[in-house]
């Protein structure tokens, strides 16, 4: 009831915040967000209860602002850490944690920030820290940043620092700088952009820490790493490249042996009025960076490697997310979109999507072939029938390995169909249905799923969902949810009900495992 009654007093703070605080001649702004979770006692999920029915992440951020400095702390409280998180693997319990500070000075040119710091090199393949509430973790690093940018032609930062792994910090350090030389402003072109830049990358571990470090082909507390890219843009074409490398062995997994690592991605885009394209293509080599040599979980990265897949979110679409293959895929993705409007009516048009995306094993099995990892194939069109009336219609094929490129060269295929349906009554009250349906003979079989969702803007929406397994003869269930959120200005508030399937979550392509419950949830968000 203590924790409880801590989740309430948040929500409290948070409807009595609701605008910018003025303090002395600066600002203070800053957000609130608690997740919630009672879990039940289901029979039909022998074992999913933990011994501490509650679990709460929350996290408090403010923020200062004067002129051209600002500081500003975050802290999170977890009493306890909800299951599925790897919060839980770094020491279980109930505890506190001031996952970041900052004090920065912002000029025209020039920046210096010294505490927590989130920043990337590129597409963050080299170097990436970042918070993600959803999966649970922060990586950033503790020390200082510099940048200066010299009138818009070269731009320089530097990161050092150690990073963030969950509650505590990394035993390693972490040094970096990355440079950006803008030709287009040196040349005076002004119709277009071309940008050459690199940046460099050093993790310092002391290799007597790591247990079987010789054995494992360790050789150096010291990796060092690199990159090159080139970006261009002109009349709706933009083209990047960006070559990654690691110059010494390093451990991309606990479970494997050091080997050197390196990556490829080449992205391309073409805008034309109604009408646009984008593909990308990735080929990674024993690229995941561990911030910690001796960590585990989601978390224990400094580097961004996310899925180049569709990411869905239909229920059925996303029952078996793509994951990153570290140790070495090749693949990538295209998407098309079409826009027809209505010339007399704007509240009318249609807009086509089509997205295609395989990715396969560097490795090749007996017969000499790569394995492939996962293929999709997804056509939705979307139609605006009126000022009332919108329907969408997705068809997507998916096939994936079970194995994730393991021995096991078979594969699993899914055709899932999904129809959605917003009707509006008036400019407050609007009614969204969705109906899907998986068609398999492989895994668990077919499902089926449904939604319907009562909104009343800007306040209230009442939604219930249901899930159902129709092809697992032994194990057939239901994975229902309801719920009801309220919105007040910038606070938002929701309770809900269900039962979940055991799988993966993903953000932004990231993914982590969340075991299945059933359980109350109460999320609250605010800012102020």
């Amino acid at each position: 009831m203590k924790r409880l009654a801590i989740s309430l007093a948040l929500l409290a703070t948070a409807v009595a915040a609701q605008a910018q605080i003025s303090v002395g001649k600066g600002q203070l702004s800053g957000s609130i967000e608690s997740n919630n979770i009672y879990y039940m006692e289901d029979s039909a999920l022998a074992g999913s209860t933990p011994e501490d029915r509650f679990g709460s992440n929350s996290y408090l951020k403010v923020d200062y602002t004067l002129g051209r400095f600002s500081a500003g702390l975050q802290a999170d409280a977890y009493l306890p850490v909800l299951q599925g998180f790897d919060m839980a693997t770094y020491g279980a319990g109930h505890k506190f944690v001031l996952s970041s500070k900052y004090i920065q000075w912002q000029d025209r040119n020039f920046a210096v920030r010294v505490g927590d710091i989130f920043d990337q090199f590129g597409s963050g393949i080299l170097f990436r820290t970042w918070e993600d509430r959803a999966l649970g973790f922060n990586n950033s690093l503790e020390g200082v940043r510099g940048a200066y940018n010299f009138n818009g032609y070269v731009s320089v930062k530097g990161v050092y620092g150690r990073p963030r792994l969950y509650d505590e910090y990394a035993s390693s350090w972490v040094r970096g700088a990355d440079m950006s030389v803008s030709i287009s402003e040196i040349t005076g072109w002004d119709n277009g952009m071309l940008n050459l830049e690199g940046s460099y990358l050093n993790r310092h571990q002391n290799i007597d820490e790591v247990p079987d470090a010789e054995m494992l082909g360790l050789t150096s507390s010291d990796i060092n790493m690199f990159s090159g890219r080139i970006n261009f843009a002109w009349q709706g074409l933009e083209l990047r490249g960006e070559y990654v490398g690691k110059c010494n062995a390093d451990l991309y997994s606990p479970i494997h042996e050091a080997a050197r690592g390196n990556a490829w991605l080449a992205e391309a885009a073409y805008d034309y009025n109604r009408f646009a394209v984008s593909a990308s293509f990735r080929r990674l080599e024993h690229m995941s960076t561990m911030a910690s040599l001796i960590g585990g979980g989601t978390g224990n990265v400094i580097n961004y490697l996310p899925a180049l897949t569709r990411q869905y979110t239909y229920m059925l679409t996303n029952l078996n997310p793509y994951q990153v293959n570290a140790e070495g895929e090749i693949g990538g993705q295209a998407d098309i979109y079409y826009s027809l409007r209505n010339r007399t009516d704007r509240s009318r048009y249609w807009n086509f999507h089509a997205n295609f995306s395989t990715f396969y094993t560097l490795e090749e099995n007996g017969g000499g072939e790569h394995r492939l990892l996962w293929r999709d194939i997804n056509v939705d069109v979307e139609r605006q029938w009126n000022r009332r009336l919108k329907t969408t219609l997705l068809y997507s094929r998916q096939e994936w390995n079970p194995s994730h490129g393991g021995i096991n060269d078979d594969t699993y295929v899914s055709d899932i169909f999904v129809a959605d349906i917003t009707y509006k009554f008036d400019k407050k009250k609007s009614l969204r249905v969705e109906a899907q349906y998986l068609l398999s003979g492989d895994y668990e079989g077919d499902w089926a799923a449904a939604l319907v969702e009562f909104n009343v803007a800007p306040s209230w929406s009442v939604y219930a969902s249901d899930m159902y397994n129709l092809g697992n003869e032994t194990d057939k269930m239901h994975y229902y949810n309801a719920g009801v959120s309220w919105t007040h200005s910038r606070t938002r508030l929701q309770l809900s009900y269900g039962r979940n399937r055991a799988g993966y979550v993903c953000s932004g392509g990231v993914c982590r495992f969340s075991p299945a419950y059933t359980g109350f949830n109460l999320v609250l968000t605010s800012s102020f």
